[in-house]
């Protein structure tokens, strides 16, 4: 007896099954044999393959590891290509790795992946080098043979019948041949009677394409192909039992044997292959059918029809399972046929074994039927075919047929089984039938949808209410029948509860409202909140909006009536409000008003949106709109708009006027896009003409802007008005987009003068007209005709360019050309695009050049002449204003002083700060800016009263103005003195106003924001006492005009505070009830829902007492007088309610608690809303654990307590069934640890003949941690013979 290792403990669980010893006395008898059957170590863990020497020569020894080492081959290969110079394509020698050569090889490349490199031979061949794998080297080969080379072309002749095998399977064949030879071959189409083969390619390609098709060619001729006629009830015979006989012919000859299948009405048997081995299949098979036929003889036997498939067998199988054992073929008759004939044919001693066998087969199936309702058949497959499953797993050959609208069951399979199947059927059939019942009921289709619900919600709870099966007929259907089937009492209570819901339905009501679809997604709101609350409000009511693709504004309710109604009247309240909220207006504003109406920081138009409520749109910045758009209720928009006008009145001197005009000309006087409206408003300074909506029927045209220009718009928009009504005409005539500009004159001159000797009206066109050169003249036909008359006769003139010249002093040549010529552009503009040309810097030339038309030049000459005359006129103007006016005089970057130079054509130059180096980078940038915006363009000297410049002496005069507070001005001696009055109106002026101490706080407010608010507002600085000072004076400092508003703010502002003081003192009255503490839960409710209904209808705060308080019995109530009493009244009717409830114990068994309860108190809570008590469960660890009090009116704790008990006695038969069967339920866990102990201890995975055992090696212990070292354990050091290691 060998010795044996232990390897492995838990590891080779796995193969320990067919090693643990037997139980009993046998275990050691049997000891011998069981390590006869132990693994050797080799067996179990084989050597790595070695090389050694053998006398054929070096082989490697073959064993378990190398033969299932495959060898592997290089993915990248090489091949060289050589191209001869006679057959290169590309042959320019001065050329070699450029040109189209190049090119083709990087396309190569490109397209196949394979890399490529030529070179020049000696006798100017090609050679290409190309790496990569095999497929793409082959496909390169194969371009650059068609993209380098010379193609030549040939034909070969091969017999019609080998092109088949030339293609190959799927084109296979072919397509390798070509990569192969790297060749184009084309054969011929079947229907094309030639043989000829077409080959392309290269002379080398050529001649091994035409070699490998006749290669094939020859080997078909090789082939023979024979057919042998033989009957068809002979071919199991030949074929064999599972085609055994036939194999072994095809093996033993080499042949191709094809016999047609059964199935196929055939007699021909086809074999190929080479001729000699063709020859002696063919013998094989004569011999075989002569030899049956001379022996076999047949019987024939009736056989039911349905038992035939059970003689055929799965595929057959039955049938050649009884020609592999009695050597008999039994033939059936077709399924298509009525006949039941049998025939047995083969040798006359075996027809008796095939005839059993035959019966035998047919007899052992059998197919029988159960009688079972047909609408109990899916109570007998079950959910997913569970109780089905149970059979069919027990009695897997049995096939059970179930017919829908059949009262039967189809079983198949087995005889005995069938059997089987059929009494347990039967015995479930016998059940359903004593325990089961239906019904049907008739529900008109238009409420089947309703009676499903939403997400099959209604007709859920009533399935799991009563436990049955309700059948609804689809849509498709168009049934009314309903089929109700379950338990009896089920089925009766489900069926009154469907016929409730449709008499119900029956009498609800289904109304459309229309409302305008731009209102439905308001009214839905944001994810359906909106349209959640009215469908929580009616929930009886189903609301159906249109699909927004429908365009449709009909939304349906359906409901019961009453419900309905109110709804409707609910949802044209809310659309009515939505209607009055969605009114809009536009009102005109004068551009420059715009920022005035914003305000700073938005205050002036944030304050208007939250006073009147609406939504005011204001036109983008660069926008030429000067519409303001407000929406809300038609009121609040009215104010909102009066507002907004006095704003713009107060500003700028406004009027408005009504001129009636009859409403038939309105859209004639607008003319097509607004042109003729449009040219009266440009012409009278920008002023706004409204007209009436069309198709109103009114005729009143509102005319607002300055009075002068209103009235002079009235008196255009009359004439033209008139001209309309009488006899109106329109000319067309086209001029340079330059020309018009002169054409129209300064302020309109030219043409007012053209329309005042003619009486027509001119309009040029606007920025937005496609068509820049179209002028339109109207009026009467006479007046249009003079008009264009003398505008043609302008414009001739102004094509006529003429050149003159113009005499300017060199010292204001500079002022001219400054800017980048800002002023030589302007006047380009206005004066029909002359060109002005000065002389060069540093020549003293004062000739300028003008080069235009006649008109332009002369005036565009008169305007430079005007010029000079103002520079030779300009004086210089001292303003002396404290410095630290001078920032605010200057405005938010200088657009105050900047407006003041355009206003009066001067220019202005502020001084340097003294204290500049203290000055904050910010302010000397801003000052800078100003200063820069306001300083003279050109670099002149001053003049002073129209004398030159001289060298001034600094005052002696200590009183005299200190230079940084001296802002000078230049420009007419008029226009700058206007300048100082306009300078001096805007130094603040400071005021100040009683208010009283104890206000201050509310008007600064939280964080300085609400003075903040009214400084922005009235463009003031207010400047509020420190709190030390005790004072009642407020500063107000700003420009005069803005004061008087400034302080009427604060005023009001002090009111509304001193209002709201007497409020809030109202408001602190404070009152106290004494209610008893524990009602105090009851008065909260559940997450305090009772005691903020109470507060939020009373307005009121309600203080219950802190658990620290002393009067644990004081509610503090505080609000206004009335409503805090209100608020008592209420909280004592609750506790009234209250007290006349009365509180029962009970006892519920302790047990039953958490299933009443239910899961997160759902159980529990639909007990106490159902009966309108409080439960109180005891606590765990308390005296009585199956104590419950009940709390509420007496009737309904009565009630509530026969429930709980009803509830108890129905839940303690589930709690003691259950604790019947826990003695005889396995515990969980600890099965895995029971059956090792079962096992006994392990011998781990033994080998035999290990390494160890054959010598004197001790085998490894598996306990020792030296041996046998856990993962992250230290390891005891061996001791060596030579001392401990020295590192």
């Amino acid at each position: 007896m060998s010795s044996v290792a232990v390897l492995t403990q838990e590891s080779f669980n796995e193969h320990r099954s067919g090693l643990r010893p037997e139980k009993g006395g046998a275990a050691g008898a049997a000891a011998g044999e069981e390590e006869e059957a132990l693994p050797t170590y080799k067996d179990a863990f084989p050597p790595l393959p070695e090389k050694a020497a053998s006398p054929e020569g070096t082989q490697e020894t073959t064993n378990a590891w190398t033969s299932k080492i495959r060898p592997l081959k290089a993915s990248v290969i090489t091949q060289v290509f050589h191209v001869p110079l006679e057959e290169r394509k590309y042959k320019d020698l001065n050329q070699f790795g450029e040109g189209d050569q190049a090119k083709v090889c990087v396309d190569i490349m490109h397209k196949t992946g394979a890399h490529l490199e030529l070179s020049l031979a000696k006798d100017q061949g090609l050679s290409i080098m190309v790496s990569g794998k095999l497929d793409a080297v082959m496909k390169a080969r194969k371009e650059i043979v068609s993209r380098l080379q010379t193609q030549a072309s040939a034909t070969v002749g091969i017999p019609k019948e080998h092109h088949r095998f030339v293609i190959g399977k799927n084109g296979e064949k072919l397509q390798e041949l070509e990569l192969k030879t790297a060749t184009k071959i084309q054969i011929p189409r079947p229907d094309d009677p030639s043989n000829q083969i077409k080959i392309s390619g290269t002379k080398e390609g050529l001649e091994k394409a035409k070699h490998e098709i006749l290669l094939i060619s020859a080997e078909q001729d090789k082939r023979a192909v024979e057919r042998v006629n033989i009957d068809k009830v002979y071919h199991p015979f030949i074929t064999g039992a599972y085609n055994k006989l036939v194999g072994e012919m095809m093996q033993e000859t080499g042949a191709r044997v094809n016999v047609p299948p059964p199935s196929v009405n055939k007699t021909e048997i086809v074999i190929t292959g080479e001729k000699e081995q063709v020859a002696l299949a063919v013998t094989m098979i004569k011999k075989v059918y002569e030899e049956k036929k001379k022996n076999a003889t047949t019987i024939a036997v009736e056989v039911k029809k349905s038992q035939h498939k059970y003689v055929i067998g799965p595929k057959g199988n039955t049938l050649q399972e009884i020609l592999e054992k009695t050597g008999v073929s039994v033939e059936i008759p077709p399924s298509d046929s009525s006949s039941e004939t049998v025939i047995l044919r083969g040798e006359p001693d075996r027809l008796g074994q095939a005839l059993t066998e035959v019966y035998a087969k047919a007899n052992s199936y059998t197919v029988s039927s159960v009688s079972a309702p047909s609408w109990l058949h899916r109570f007998i497959i079950g959910k997913k075919g569970q109780n089905l499953a149970k059979i069919t797993q027990q009695m897997p050959k049995v096939h059970i047929e179930f017919t829908e609208g059949e009262d039967k069951i189809t079983l198949e399979g087995p005889t005995k089984d069938v059997q089987m199947v059929q009494g347990q059927i039967e015995v479930i059939v016998t059940d359903l039938v004593n325990r089961m019942d239906f019904t049907e009921i008739s529900v008109d289709p238009k409420f089947h949808r309703h009676l499903i619900g939403k997400g099959g919600v209604n007709i859920n709870r009533i399935k799991e209410l009563h436990k049955v099966s309700v059948r609804i007929p689809p849509d498709n259907e168009k049934s009314t029948v309903i089929r109700i089937e379950g338990d009896p009492q089920g089925v009766q209570e489900a069926k009154k509860e469907l016929l409730e819901l449709t008499s119900r339905m029956e009498n609800e009501r289904t109304k459309d409202m229309i409302i305008e679809q731009r209102f439905h997604r308001a009214i839905i709101g944001q994810k359906g909140e909106k349209i959640k609350e009215v469908r929580d409000k009616f929930p009886e009511v189903i609301i159906n909006f249109p699909d927004p693709a429908q365009k449709s504004d009909i939304v349906q309710l359906r409901g019961p009536r009453n419900e309905v109604e109110k709804c409707s009247k609910f949802m044209q309240k809310i659309v009515a409000e939505m209607t009055e909220n969605s009114f809009s207006l536009s009102v005109p504003i004068f551009k420059q008003f715009h920022r005035n109406i914003i305000g700073k920081g938005g205050s002036n138009i944030k304050k208007i949106r939250e006073e009147t409520s609406t939504k005011i749109d204001l036109p983008a910045e660069n926008s030429n709109s000067e519409m303001i758009v407000i929406t809300g209720k038609k009121a609040n928009c009215e104010l909102a708009r009066t507002r907004i006008l006095a704003i713009q009145k107060e500003l700028a001197n406004i009027s408005e006027m009504e001129v009636s005009i009859p409403s038939k000309l309105h859209n004639s006087l607008i003319g097509s896009k607004g042109r003729f409206v449009r040219s009266i408003m440009e012409e009278c300074g920008g002023v706004h003409i409204h007209f009436p909506t069309e198709g109103s029927g009114i005729d009143k045209v509102t005319i607002r802007g300055p009075a002068e220009e209103v009235e002079k718009a009235k008196q255009q928009l009359l004439a033209l008005a008139e001209e309309k009504q009488t006899k109106s005409h329109t000319a067309e005539l086209r001029a340079k987009p330059e020309y018009h500009k002169f054409l129209i004159g300064k302020g309109g001159s030219n043409i007012r003068k053209v329309r005042d000797s003619t009486g027509a009206r001119i309009i040029f066109p606007t920025a937005e007209d496609q068509d820049q050169e179209l002028i339109t003249v109207v009026g009467t036909e006479e007046a249009v005709r003079d008009a264009q008359k003398e505008l043609e006769e302008l414009i001739k003139s102004l094509d006529n360019v003429v050149e003159e010249n113009m005499i300017v002093d060199p010292k204001h040549h500079r002022y001219f050309v400054a800017r980048r010529g800002q002023v030589l552009r302007d006047l380009a503009d206005e004066y029909g695009g002359v060109m002005v040309s000065f002389p060069r810097t540093g020549t003293q030339s004062e000739s300028v050049t003008l080069k235009g038309a006649k008109d332009c030049v002369e005036a565009a000459k008169k305007r430079m002449l005007e010029i000079v005359d103002d520079l030779d006129a300009q004086v210089t103007v001292e303003c002396v204003i404290t410095q630290k006016f001078h920032r605010s005089i200057m405005g938010p970057k200088g657009s105050r002083i900047q407006q003041i130079t355009r206003d009066h054509n001067v220019q202005i130059k502020f001084p340097e700060r003294e204290d500049l180096q203290s000055k904050t980078p910010a302010a000397a940038a801003a000052a800078a800016a100003a200063a820069a915006a306001a300083a003279p363009p050109a670099e002149e000297p001053i003049q002073v009263n129209g004398e030159a410049n001289e060298d001034v002496k600094e005052p002696v005069d200590p009183n005299a103005p200190r230079k940084c507070d001296v802002i000078v001005i230049s420009g007419r001696k008029e226009r700058c003195e206007a300048a100082v009055e306009a300078l001096k109106a805007l130094v603040p002026v400071t005021i100040e106003v009683e208010v009283p101490f104890e206000l201050h706080r509310y008007i600064i407010g939280q964080k300085g924001s609400g003075i903040r608010k009214m400084m922005d507002e009235f463009e003031v600085n207010i400047q509020v006492p420190a709190p030390e000072q005790q004072s009642d004076k407020i500063s107000i400092s700003g420009l005069a005009n803005h004061l008087d508003r400034a302080k009427e703010g604060l005023l009001d502002r002090v009111k509304e505070l001193q209002a709201d003081q007497e409020d809030r003192a109202l408001r602190s009255y404070k009152l106290t009830i004494t209610v008893d503490p524990k009602y105090h839960p009851k008065i909260i409710g559940r997450k305090g829902a009772i005691i903020t209904t109470i507060r939020t209808e009373h307005d009121v705060n309600i203080q219950f007492p802190d658990k620290t308080d002393e009067n644990q019995d004081q509610i503090t109530i505080t609000g206004y007088e009335h409503k805090a009493i209100a608020a008592r009244d209420a909280i004592q009717a609750i506790v009234g309610e209250l007290e006349e409830m009365i509180s029962e114990d009970i006892t519920l068994d302790s047990r039953v608690h958490a299933r009443i309860i239910g899961a997160r108190g759902k159980g529990i809570r639909k007990i106490m809303d159902e009966f309108k008590v409080d439960l109180r469960f005891p606590q765990s660890g308390s005296a009585d654990p199956n104590l419950v009090t009940v709390t509420g009116r007496p009737e309904l704790v009565d009630e509530a307590i026969d429930h709980l008990l009803n509830l108890e006695e129905e839940y303690l038969g589930d709690v003691v069934e259950n604790e019947s069967k826990m003695p005889y339920q396995r515990p969980h866990g600890g099965s895995a640890s029971a059956m090792d102990e079962q096992r006994g201890p392990s011998k781990g995975f033994v080998v035999r003949e290990a390494p160890w055992t054959t010598g004197n090696e001790k085998a490894p212990d598996m306990s020792s941690s030296e041996d046998f070292p856990s993962f992250g354990a230290p390891v005891a050091a061996k001791a060596s013979p030579w001392g401990p290691k020295r590192f």
